[in-house]
């Protein structure tokens, strides 16, 4: 039996200190909020505040069933938290649960939980809230997610502060799970109305959530962990990117978090007011191509695009250069990554010759883009590419959230998209479900998937690098290129990563010199 040692809870809130993407999470903002300007290091009556701009909303606060990252981003680790958590590392600590053994069979967890931790509401997190919550994946949740949380068999209360879960199967994926937002802690009398209230045990509340404009977090007097170092925090949502780095100059944001705009980072260079940091994300710009319809219902068609598109040409036109090319659907920090970037070099005579193999020349598609900058920056150059070999693509603009998410993501009513995809370790979330946005007929995978994720350590990562080249040799998806993850800060600012490793945006680290 194997023990996993507990954690204080002020290294947990330290490890905790993760700032992630906005990307596949929301639609355009709005204006200012009243009162929302940047409070700066402690000058109003001794309260210390920081305000992030953000160009991308949450649709509503209920990750369970509403799809889309702005969700967790906003909420997970701040409002919300799970039995553990991933620091910096990819690697999974304690957080609710300072501890945990794990049966020799690998099927069977005992987790320890920390004492004297309380709601939100008031309420005490206890054994029972964590089988509520795990049982609720499987019965309430909309949200893909969910299919994370199939392996579990039972969920056992041993006592307030014991619980065991009993997996159907071993699992290696299940425990890094449970430090993305799928692991998320309830209470069962704070669910009623999780789109516009938030109970959890996390380190703020929610104050005011002004809708199109921002979200103010007030910190917890009465919070288990480190105490966050800011007493208040706000997001404020930003229609454009511009609109985000004139705030920050004006002294109405403290930070631009994850900056969508990477052509006016030079502005920034040399001016000893400001910081910049630039770092990597998990999240990619996926070139979506719907499997189930035709003209991608054909394999010839989805790989003459993959050979059409120019993904470093992409990389430095539509995003300055900052990012990654990576080949497939895995970002590097993920353990079975592999560089797979030349499966399909840049030959545009040879993605002309697939689609006369397919009877698919001069080829005409709807390219539904999301109304996000990233995504129209894309677009602009993957039409011209495209178009090179014979495919006419029409932009249509998609609305985001709402539009995209109703006609893309949920009705599947689409040719070709283009969104960034955040969710850690998310390869068999995107290709593992024929039902997913992708439309990827898994067949090819999911024995492979499934041995993978039960085989030792060893087993798991070979199989899922097979899982992963199966899914690139059909040309699934194109994966243009790994986000980064960009951020501009008033000099004082701390509490800043460079890299991030989830969805979630924690504010309980960021604070003032």
């Amino acid at each position: 039996m194997r023990r996993i040692p507990a954690r204080s809870p002020a290294a947990a809130l330290l490890l905790a200190a993760a700032l992630t993407l906005s990307a596949c999470s929301a639609g355009s903002g709005g204006s200012s909020a009243p009162d929302a300007g940047g409070s700066g290091s402690g000058e109003n009556g001794g309260t210390t505040g920081v305000v992030v701009a953000l160009t991308g909303e949450p649709a509503n606060l209920d990750f369970t069933t509403t799809a889309g990252a702005a969700i967790p981003q906003a909420l997970m680790a701040n409002v919300y938290e799970g039995l553990v958590e991933i620091d910096q590392d990819g690697t999974v600590q304690p957080l609710l649960a300072s501890s945990w053994d794990i049966s020799e069979d690998r099927t069977t967890y005992t987790f320890t939980l920390q004492p004297d931790v309380t709601f939100n509401n008031g309420a005490a997190f206890t054994a029972e809230d964590v089988k509520f919550s795990l049982e609720r994946v499987k019965s309430d949740w909309l949200s893909s997610l969910k299919t994370k949380m199939d392996v579990v068999e039972s969920v056992t209360v041993l006592s307030d502060t014991e619980v065991q879960v009993q997996l159907s199967r071993p699992s290696n994926a299940w425990l890094f799970d449970l430090g993305t937002p799928v692991g998320a802690m309830f209470d069962a009398s704070g669910v009623a109305d999780l789109a516009s209230t938030a109970v959890g045990t996390g380190p703020f509340t929610i104050e005011a959530w002004n809708r199109g404009e921002s979200i103010d977090f007030a910190a917890r007097p009465d919070y288990w962990g480190t105490a966050p170092k800011v007493d208040t925090a706000t997001l404020r949502y930003f229609a454009d990117a511009v609109a985000t780095t004139n705030a920050l100059r004006s002294g109405d944001v403290d930070v631009v978090y994850n900056m969508q705009a990477p052509e006016l980072l030079p502005t920034f260079d040399g001016d000893d007011g400001f910081q910049v940091l630039e770092g990597t994300s998990n999240g990619e710009i996926v070139l979506s191509m719907n499997n189930a319809r035709a003209p991608f219902n054909d394999i010839r068609v989805r790989q003459a695009v993959l050979h059409a598109v120019d993904r470093q040409a992409v990389l430095d036109t539509a995003w300055s250069g900052y990012g990654t090319l990576v080949g497939a659907p895995v970002p590097p920090t993920d353990p079975y990554y592999e560089d797979l970037n030349n499966t399909y070099p840049y030959d545009p005579e040879k993605a002309r010759a697939l689609l006369a193999e397919a009877g698919a020349e001069n080829l005409d598609i709807t390219f539904t883009v999301p109304t996000r900058p990233y995504a129209t920056a894309v677009s602009e150059i993957v039409v011209s590419q495209l178009a090179e070999v014979g495919i006419n693509a029409t932009i249509e603009s998609a609305e985001f959230p709402a539009v995209w998410l109703d006609r893309v993501f949920t009705r599947h009513d689409y040719d070709m998209s283009v969104v960034l995809a955040v969710e850690s370790r998310d390869v068999l979330t995107m290709f593992n479900n024929p039902d997913y946005y992708l439309g990827y007929d898994n067949a090819r995978i999911k024995d492979t998937a499934a041995a993978a994720d039960a085989a030792d350590e060893a087993g798991y990562v070979s199989g899922m690098q097979e899982v992963v080249r199966t899914i690139n040799d059909d040309a699934a998806a194109n994966v243009l290129f790994l986000f980064p993850n960009i951020v501009v800060a008033k000099a004082g600012v701390t509490g800043l990563p460079a890299n991030s490793v989830t969805e979630a945006l924690d504010l309980g680290a960021v604070g003032w010199q």
